[in-house]
C-alpha cells in the first residue's frame, strides 16, 4: 500500500526531543487513519540533531529527512517539506510535541471537503505572557486576513498537497497558512486539539517573534494578496 499522508517535522536544535518524537510518531503510524510517513526537515541545527535524525531514519523505513546547509527559519523548513512531499495529503507538527500526533486523525477525518484543517490548542499549557501575546497576535492577523481562524500558530495541520505546494514562501509564512489557502479559493476549517507543556529543549520564539514580528508580516501578506495570481488550467496536451 502506497503512502497517503506525509507529516513534516521541522527540527532546529531539538536533540533532547528527537527520541521522544521517534517513539510518538512510530506509535501514531500504527493507528493513523491514512498510510503515513515522516519527513524531518533539519533547519541547520548546531547540536546533535542531524546524527539522531539519521539514526532514526536508518532504523525506520517510514522516516526520511532533508538537511539545510544553514538555519533558514521555520517558514522555510515548512515550505521545503511541502515541496518534497509526494503524497496526496501533507501535515505539519512541531518537534517539541506540545501537540499530540494522534490528533492528526481528528484533522484527517475532516479533510475530505476541505483543503486545510488546522488545530486550535485547547487549554493551552504555555506561560501567561506567551498565551496573551499569541492571543493579541492572532487578533491582529485576523483583522488583516479575515481568515476567521483563532489559532494559526497551532503546529498541527493537514493540507491537500496540491494546495500546499502552491503556497509562496516568505518569512512568517507559518502564521498565514489558512489565509494562503483562501487565496487559492480553498476551504478551511479549525477543530480543537490537545496541548501539552514543553518537556525538553527551548522555545525558539520570544515576545518579538510572537507579537511585533507577526504585525510586520501582516503587511507582507497584504502586499502578496494584492499581487497574487490565481489561475486554473482548463486543457493541456497529452
Amino acid at each position: 500500500m502506497s503512502y497517503e499522508f506525509t507529516i513534516v517535522v521541522p527540527v532546529y536544535n531539538e536533540e533532547d526531543n528527537l527520541k521522544r518524537v521517534e517513539q510518538e510518531l512510530t506509535n501514531y503510524i500504527k493507528i493513523a487513519a491514512k498510510k503515513t510517513k515522516i519527513l524531518f526537515v533539519n533547519d541547520g541545527s548546531k547540536d546533535n540533531s542531524q546524527q539522531l535524525i539519521e539514526e532514526i531514519c536508518n532504523n525506520n523505513s517510514d522516516f526520511t529527512f532533508i538537511q539545510f546547509q544553514q538555519n533558514c527559519g521555520l517558514s522555510a523548513a515548512i515550505t521545503a517539506g511541502f515541496k518534497h512531499t509526494d503524497t496526496e495529503l501533507v501535515g505539519y507538527i512541531d518537534s517539541d510535541l506540545q501537540t499530540a500526533p494522534e490528533d492528526f486523525n481528528l484533522l484527517l477525518a475532516q479533510i475530505g471537503e476541505y483543503d486545510l484543517v488546522t488545530g486550535v490548542r485547547s487549554n493551552r499549557k504555555d506561560s501567561f505572557v506567551k498565551n496573551m501575546s499569541s492571543t493579541i497576535a492572532n487578533g491582529i492577523r485576523r483583522a488583516f486576513t479575515n481568515d476567521g481562524m483563532d489559532d494559526t500558530g497551532c503546529p498541527l495541520k493537514v493540507i491537500k498537497t496540491e494546495f500546499a505546494k502552491n503556497i509562496p514562501m516568505f518569512k512568517g509564512l507559518h502564521r498565514f497558512l489558512p489565509a494562503m489557502i483562501l487565496l487559492q479559493n480553498g476551504k478551511i476549517k479549525q477543530i480543537p486539539v490537545q496541548h501539552f507543556p514543553r518537556i525538553a529543549g527551548e522555545a525558539k520564539y520570544g515576545l518579538w517573534n510572537r507579537l511585533l514580528g507577526p504585525l510586520l508580516d501582516c503587511f507582507a501578506y497584504l502586499w502578496m494578496k494584492k499581487k497574487y495570481v490565481n489561475y486554473a488550467i482548463t486543457k493541456k496536451s497529452e
